[in-house]
Order: structure tokens, then C-alpha cells, then sequence
């Protein structure tokens, strides 16, 4: 395989060695030449899909994260939604089932010395619910999964819409979290709490949301500045001669 002068940028000659270069971290890669080459020479610009890198590379990481997060929630939510509509087309069958347990275990209703108290009271609680309150309720978990589910769905195709999405909803839901917390501090609540703020900063500051520190137009500028044939280029030494040296 011939290497060309328009080739240098990713490919040159070095003695008995051929240097390539990683089109990711640009380190040059000293190996022996093809002995059975496929074609005669290196491709074309136009044939090399180019990997992100620098803010770009970073950007997809990230959104990507989210992404992955948000799906895992579509997932949770969807799961409770069906289990509510379950619920509440079997509410009857379920309600006489409780009675029955709580008779076994306190008996009659006119006998008992206590109420009923642990699962089965927080069973008797959900069964006693009217049914129109449990099908709003499971429309609302599907609903909370549709949103969740556009979140990742863009989030991973890095769809600008996307973000502005979740920067919203994200926010929204913030002062549900702390008022939570209020009422009692977990683990849980408490890395919830976090991760939203964290993605909230990030998709403002980072992402440029709202024309804040020049908006799209600035973003993509930026990533561009990292990825490309123009910062390849710009990123190319002019000789490798010292690398070359060293090898012989």
C-alpha cells in the first residue's frame, strides 16, 4: 500500500516501520508494513468516520449517563403503573383477601383487642382506597414513564430538545425532593438529591441552556473546536523525525 503526501496525517513512512496515528489520543504507533495490503492506498478523508473526543467525547459520556438513569426509572415507573392497574381491577378480591388474613390473625372485627397495625394495616389502607383514586394514580406513574422514557430516549441521540427537557422536569421535582427530605433524611433521598442537582448545573452551565454562556451556537462551537478534520489537522505534527529516530 503506497502512502500519499495527502495521507500524512494519519500515516506515514518511518524505514523499515510505518507509523500510524490513533485517530482517539493521537499517539503514533510504530508497526510493519502490510505485507498483503487490500488496496493501494490509505482511504480518503471521506471514508473515515472520525471518533469524538475532547467536549464532544465528554458531552455523549455524560448524556449518556443520564440517559441510562432516566431509563432505569421509565422501567420502575412502568412496572408500578401496571402493578396499580392491577391493583385496582382486582380491588374487591384483594380487599376480601386482607379481611380475611386480618381475621386471622386479630380476629372478627367486633372481637379484637387491637387494630391491626405493620403490612397488613398499610394493605388494609391501599385496599380501602377508592378506585378512582387508584386509577389516577396509576395514569400519573404512567405518565411520570412516558416522560422519563423521552428523556432517555433523547438524551442518548443528544437531542438539544431533550436537554431542555430534562433540565425541566429536573427541576420541577426538586422542591418535591427536598420537601422529603424535610421529613426524613435517607441515603437514598440524600443521593437523589445530589445526582438531580448535579444534572440540573451540568445542563445549564456545561450545555449552555437558555443562551447562558453563548447557548447552542457556543456549545457547538466548542465541541467542534475538539473534534473534526479541522482540529485533526491542527493537532498534526509537522515531523516525526525524532520518533522515527529513536525507533532505528
Amino acid at each position: 500500500m503506497d502512502v500519499r503526501e495527502a495521507d500524512a496525517a494519519f500515516v506515514r513512512d518511518g524505514g523499515d516501520l510505518r507509523l500510524y496515528r490513533c485517530l482517539r489520543c493521537d499517539s503514533w504507533l510504530p508497526l510493519p508494513r502490510p505485507t498483503r495490503p487490500t488496496r493501494k492506498h490509505p482511504p480518503a478523508h471521506e471514508e473515515i468516520e472520525l471518533p469524538l473526543r475532547g467536549k464532544a467525547l465528554r458531552d455523549k459520556i455524560v448524556l449518556r449517563l443520564i440517559a441510562l438513569n432516566r431509563a432505569f426509572h421509565f422501567i420502575v415507573l412502568s412496572i408500578l403503573a401496571v402493578l396499580i392497574f392491577l391493583f385496582a381491577a382486582h380491588r374487591q378480591q384483594l380487599r376480601r383477601l386482607v379481611d380475611r388474613l386480618e381475621a386471622a390473625f386479630y380476629g372478627a372485627p367486633g372481637a379484637r383487642t387491637h387494630p391491626p397495625h405493620g403490612l397488613l394495616h398499610e394493605l388494609e389502607r391501599l385496599v380501602t382506597l377508592h378506585v378512582t383514586t387508584l386509577w389516577l394514580i396509576g395514569l400519573a406513574a404512567a405518565l411520570y414513564a412516558v416522560l422519563e422514557g423521552a428523556e432517555a430516549v433523547g438524551l442518548w441521540f443528544q437531542r438539544r430538545w431533550a436537554e431542555y427537557l430534562t433540565f425541566t422536569a429536573t427541576t420541577l421535582f426538586l422542591p418535591l425532593e427536598l420537601y422529603e427530605l424535610s421529613a426524613r433524611v435517607t441515603v437514598l433521598r440524600v443521593l437523589a438529591l445530589v445526582v438531580n442537582l448535579a444534572i440540573v448545573l451540568y445542563l445549564l452551565l456545561a450545555k449552555r441552556l437558555f443562551g447562558l454562556r453563548g447557548g447552542a451556537a457556543a456549545d457547538r462551537a466548542a465541541r467542534e473546536r475538539d473534534s473534526g478534520w479541522e482540529a485533526f489537522q491542527r493537532l498534526t505534527p509537522g515531523s516525526l523525525a525524532p520518533l522515527v529516530d529513536r525507533r532505528d
